[in-house]
């Protein structure tokens, strides 16, 4: 085994941490948390009128700028954002739910605006016939998503390619997600192209169904402060993927491998794949690595095939894991 990390200080990443987490809640408008939609379930707050239908909303922002305020409840609905500059904020966190219904065999938000935002909504049980169901297909453009819940879907979010977008997640859950037994190959919890920066902060990922619960081929990844817990995973892969190569930092995160692995060789994977971007001074430090207990097996926490640089360091690892793998 060869280990290619570099001394880093001891967890270096907590005021980024902070930062990022607190610039993705300053970016949904204060206002619209605590917007009450007063007949249709979907308000747009800048003008007060409401509408039955989400893609009546999104229609009525168009090209502008906008934000419509979710009702409670379970709305088995969809919409494609063509355009603009629009945020989707539930007036209570957690009790607007998307449940099941898809726009153009894809997701429950089919997003190629300028950019969007997503505050306290929650998405479920999203299947369609490829295997990709998402809550939200990502297709061009920035999108911040805060305090929202994914469950139960053949995936959580997927991304199409923008070198110029920014993916940023903060304070969401991913939970019983993903799949490999379709045609279109295997679904992931999260499964960002080749955009430009994927960042993660304060959220949790739990009980995968298949596939990975991050993958990203993004040029920057920075995932901090998040749990990845496999106990009751089924089926899974990697904890992160990144199969293209990335800089950026994965930092202060705790990860927990389960016994149903598909693949239990690594907890993160770097370059597994084709190689887009440098890795050179990618930073893994700070973080907690180990099985479910009572489980005896041996795994690496991270797997390199890009032969960059990793900085790798200060991470608490349990039993039978081996820190880093040339391969």
């Amino acid at each position: 085994m060869e280990n290619a990390a570099q001394a880093v200080p001891a967890r270096p990443s907590l005021l980024l941490a902070a930062a990022i987490a607190a610039l993705a809640v300053a970016a949904i408008p204060a206002a619209a948390l605590l917007a009450q939609a007063p007949s249709g379930a979907f308000t747009v707050t800048e003008t007060g009128r409401s509408y039955d239908r989400l893609q009546d909303a999104v229609d009525a922002i168009g090209n502008g700028s906008g934000t419509i305020a979710i009702s409670p409840g379970s709305h088995r609905q969809c919409a494609v954002q063509e355009a603009g500059s629009i945020a989707y904020v539930a007036t209570e966190a957690g009790r607007a739910v998307f449940d099941g219904a898809t726009c153009e065999g894809k997701a429950a938000l089919v997003l190629r605006g300028r950019d969007a935002k997503v505050y306290g909504l929650v998405f479920r049980r999203m299947a369609v016939e490829d295997g990709n169901g998402a809550g939200i297909r990502l297709e061009q453009g920035d999108l911040t998503i805060t305090q929202s819940w994914f469950a139960d879907s053949q995936q959580g979010i997927l991304t199409a390619d923008d070198p110029s977008g920014r993916l940023v997640i903060d304070k969401s859950t991913f939970s019983g997600l993903g799949t490999c037994e379709n045609s279109a190959g295997c679904a992931h919890s999260v499964y960002v192209g080749n955009y430009g920066h994927l960042r993660v902060t304060r959220s949790r990922f739990e009980r995968g169904t298949g596939g990975h619960y991050v993958k990203a081929r993004a040029a920057r990844v920075d995932i901090a402060s998040s749990s990845f817990d496999d106990s009751a995973g089924r089926g899974t892969n990697y904890m992160i993927d990144l199969p293209a190569g990335a800089v950026g930092q994965i930092t202060n995160n705790w990860f927990v491998q389960g016994r149903d692995k598909e693949n239990y060789s690594a907890f993160i994977a770097v370059g597994a794949e084709e190689i887009l971007h440098g890795s050179d001074g990618l930073q893994i430090a700070g973080n907690d690595a180990r099985f479910v207990p009572s489980l005896r097996r041996n795994s690496t926490f991270v797997a390199d095939w890009t032969g960059a640089q990793l900085a790798i360091a200060d991470n608490n690892l349990g039993a039978g894991l081996a820190p880093f793998e040339r391969r």
